[in-house]
Parts: C-alpha cells; sequence; structure tokens
C-alpha cells in the first residue's frame, strides 16, 4: 500500500510554543518526517556550530556567554538570517555591516557568515522550515519579524500535572542525548542504555522544582508572544495530555493551512 505524503503549496515559516516539557522537540522530528519539505533551523544549534567552527560570530558569542551574560537577540539574528542565506532562501540588495563595524565584502562562508541584512531582505517562496528556540519573547518576535515573517505559531498544551509526570519518568543517555521513557520507551535493561549498556541519568532541570521555575518563566514570557501571532491571525492553539494526541492535531492544522 503506497502512503501517501502530503505536500505543501506554500511555505510554511512555524515556530512552536510550549512550556518546557510539552514535547516540541518530539512534535519537530514528527513534522520533518511527515512533511519533507520542512527543514529544522535551532538557534541553539547554530550558535554551537559556530562556536565550534571559530567563525567570527562564534568567537563573540564564546566571549559573551564565558563573561556569563546572554548573547544578544541582534546575535541571534545575524545568525538565522546567515542561515537562510546559506540555504538560498534570504536575499538582500544589501548587507550590513559586520558586528565589529567594518563593512564585510567577501563571500559567505561558516568562517565569514552573511550578517543580518539592512534592506528589507526578501524571503524564497521554497523556503519552508521549523524555527526552534527563537523568538522566545515579544520584542524578539518583533525583531524576527523584520527578517522573516512566521506564518504559523502553534500553541502546544498540556497540563502541568501530565508534563511533569511524564519528566519523572524519562531517562537520557548524557553522551549520545538518546531518551527513553519508562511508560512508552523503556530501555530494555532498565536504567541502562540500550546501545552502550552505560547507566542512565535524569537530567538536573527535570526536578520539580527547577520546571517550575521554567514554567513561570515560560508563562511570563509567552503570554505576549501568542498574543502576537493570535493578531496577525496566524496562531493555533493545540492540546492534548500526550504527543500522540497532539500529532495528528497538528498534521491536520498544518495541512489545511499549507496543504
Amino acid at each position: 500500500m503506497t502512503v501517501s505524503i502530503p505536500r505543501l503549496k506554500r511555505a510554511a515559516r512555524i515556530i512552536l510554543i510550549g512550556a518546557p516539557g510539552v514535547g516540541k522537540g518530539t512534535q519537530t522530528e514528527r513534522l520533518l518526517a511527515r512533511f519533507p519539505q520542512l527543514a529544522s533551523i535551532s538557534s541553539g544549534d547554530l550558535l554551537r556550530e559556530n562556536v565550534r567552527l571559530r567563525t567570527p560570530l562564534g568567537i563573540q558569542a564564546e566571549t559573551i556567554i564565558q563573561s556569563g551574560n546572554l548573547v544578544p537577540d541582534s546575535m541571534i539574528l545575524d545568525l538565522i538570517s546567515s542561515e537562510l542565506w546559506k540555504r538560498g532562501w534570504l536575499s538582500t540588495s544589501h548587507r550590513s555591516s559586520s558586528t565589529d563595524g567594518t563593512k564585510s565584502n567577501s563571500s559567505p562562508s561558516p568562517q565569514n557568515p552573511v550578517p543580518a541584512p539592512q534592506s528589507p531582505a526578501k524571503i524564497s517562496p521554497d523556503a519552508s522550515f521549523i524555527l526552534d528556540g527563537f523568538p522566545r519573547t515579544l520584542s524578539q518576535a518583533l525583531s524576527l519579524d523584520s527578517l522573516v515573517p512566521i506564518n504559523f505559531a502553534v500553541h502546544l498544551v498540556t497540563p502541568p500535572s501530565v508534563i511533569l509526570s511524564r519528566i519523572a519518568k524519562r531517562w537520557v543517555h548524557e553522551p549520545s542525548g538518546r531518551v527513553y521513557n519508562t511508560d512508552f520507551n523503556a530501555p530494555k535493561v532498565p536504567g541502562r542504555d540500550d546501545v552502550t549498556g552505560e547507566p542512565l541519568t535524569q537530567r538536573s532541570d527535570d526536578s520539580t522544582g527547577t520546571w517550575y521555575q521554567r514554567y513561570h518563566k515560560f508563562e511570563e514570557t509567552s503570554r505576549d508572544l501568542v498574543a502576537h501571532y493570535a493578531d496577525k491571525g496566524c496562531l493555533s492553539r493545540i492540546e492534548g495530555n500526550s504527543s500522540d494526541e497532539i500529532t495528528p492535531r497538528l498534521f491536520k492544522a498544518i495541512e489545511e493551512r499549507f496543504c
């Protein structure tokens, strides 16, 4: 039996908004499998990759992080615009000065990323992606609007009690990042990684106290963010007690809007 793969008929530029532990990573993986035209762009991964490659942006970011400060939004936008440019999705007639104040005339590369544009950027109609990790606040969303407006924001909602029960049963193999859940994805040998046999651990931020701190912070920052995308007419609220409940509703919402 041939399974029909839905095809996006117009560009989908998606963000997932949800409390810590709601399953944004799981939904992203399932969306990428369901819609091959989608790509995942993670601001965190871009930052780590630039630090690893010792790009000008990466070196600056590393210095900021080591000093105990947060990487500024403008630098994250530079990383995102550089990635979109490298993928052939972003074009502009002018490029900005580099972050040290000098004009950038050389060709873009991992060592010389494209700065965020000064003039309005033009986004390709083929640019379909899920943006992970940015924006998290209204000010970040407004900054992103000037670069590449998001056209579908999904607010994933699961009761806090359900999330806490789920993460209490979550175990990870730190070296590989493999994640297990004793309810629905239990390791073959309790407490041991299936591949290496090494011990599994629980993340320090999976404690109840830490989770509530992160949850309250999310509640504070996401309220205006959700309202912003609701005002733009591109917000969808999807509720469910598990990822398996949420996934088909998410698929349906995207297919109705973009397919």
